[in-house]
């Protein structure tokens, strides 16, 4: 049994590295990149923006670049903060020197396609990473029930800390950046509860936090850059807790890849799974629940929906590795991770 390796604490005045391992961010956006580096600089971090990090498409470089520019990320950064996701980092996989980025003890933070990247960090290497933010997600606040990802990066090993769930979501699509609000209270108008997939009003579970992007994540099953399942027996023998978040795939392919993952053996030691909202249509005749449900309504374990995590904003920072402790009562969750080995 090999433990969990916490990053070292992020510190005032620490490099943020911004580089682009998927999609980099298009001229147009550039007004919105520079507000989201002002949140962390008025803070006192100081934040290195790549040059790829800077140009738009569907990748800004070849993978080739975008490996080194990753490597030289960790080596450079006391944490590595992509702009936000996009579509192709799983080119990357099989060109990451993953020991070498274990071993600067780097925190690698993001969610969406980045977590491509964060699950095989953390399962490969046992390094833990953390999903839930993405450098152009930092103009707006954080919800008072939640920590800031940069508060997250600054606890030492053995710390411990409790978010609870959001009482308001984002349901509309977002518009123009010039006529987005800055602040949550008026980003997020739409009321939401966790809830069961049962129907249980109370509900309790522990184990160690593995998951992303269902699209993405899905892709890496029974790949060595998937193995959830070696991943339980190495590091987490008090069981897991797998969280999915479902970017926009309709509810007929949500249904394929849970089914997927769960011949790929991803729930055979959880102790409890966590579905994030999704933007997602249903189908005519199965629903995005319905789909949750075929897929791990026999399993016998809980199963919570609506998790704060995933493209419906906002998202709690999640630590792959960490232990958690999660409790629904009447629709009031609540999560507390503890960064232990």
């Amino acid at each position: 049994m090999v433990g969990i390796t916490y990053p070292t604490p992020l510190r005032p005045g620490g490099r943020i590295e911004v580089p682009a391992p998927s999609m980099g961010v298009p001229d147009e956006l550039h007004e919105r990149l520079r507000a989201a580096v002002a949140s962390l600089t008025d803070r006192g971090l100081d934040v290195h923006v790549r040059d790829h990090a800077t140009i738009g498409g569907l990748v800004p470089a070849s993978a080739g670049d975008r490996i080194m520019d990753l490597h030289d990320s960790f080596r450079s950064g006391d944490a590595v903060l992509p702009p936000w996701g996009g579509e192709l980092a799983v080119e990357l996989l099989d060109g990451i020197d993953w020991a070498a980025l274990a071993s600067t003890r780097t925190w690698f933070v993001g969610w969406s396609d980045i977590s491509t990247l964060l699950l095989p960090l953390t399962t490969l290497t046992g390094l833990a990473t953390m999903h839930g933010a993405n450098l152009m997600d930092e103009p707006w606040e954080s919800p008072t029930e939640f920590h800031r990802w940069t508060d997250v990066a600054s606890m030492p090993a053995g710390s411990s800390f409790e978010q609870r769930s959001a009482p308001r979501r984002r349901s509309r699509p977002w518009a123009a950046w010039s006529e987005e609000p800055l602040d949550r209270d008026s980003a997020y108008e739409t009321p939401t509860r966790w809830r069961t997939l049962d129907g249980e009003d109370d509900v309790s579970m522990s184990g160690r936090l593995i998951g992303g992007c269902l699209e993405t994540v899905s892709l890496l099953a029974g790949t060595p850059y998937g193995d959830v399942p070696r991943f339980a027996l190495e590091h987490a023998p008090e069981g897991t807790l797998v969280y999915l978040e479902a970017a926009g795939s309709d509810s007929v392919a949500v249904l394929r890849m849970l089914r997927s993952l769960r011949l790929a053996g991803w729930f055979d030691a959880a102790e409890g799974v966590l579905i994030g909202r999704t933007n997602g249509p249903d189908s005519s005749e199965l629903s995005q629940e319905d789909a949750v449900r075929r897929a791990l309504g026999d399993v016998d374990i809980p199963v919570i929906l609506d998790f704060d995590t995933g493209h419906q904003p906002p998202q709690m920072p999640l630590v792959n590795g960490a232990l958690a402790d999660v409790a629904l009562v009447d629709g009031q969750g609540s999560i507390t991770q503890h960064l232990t080995a």
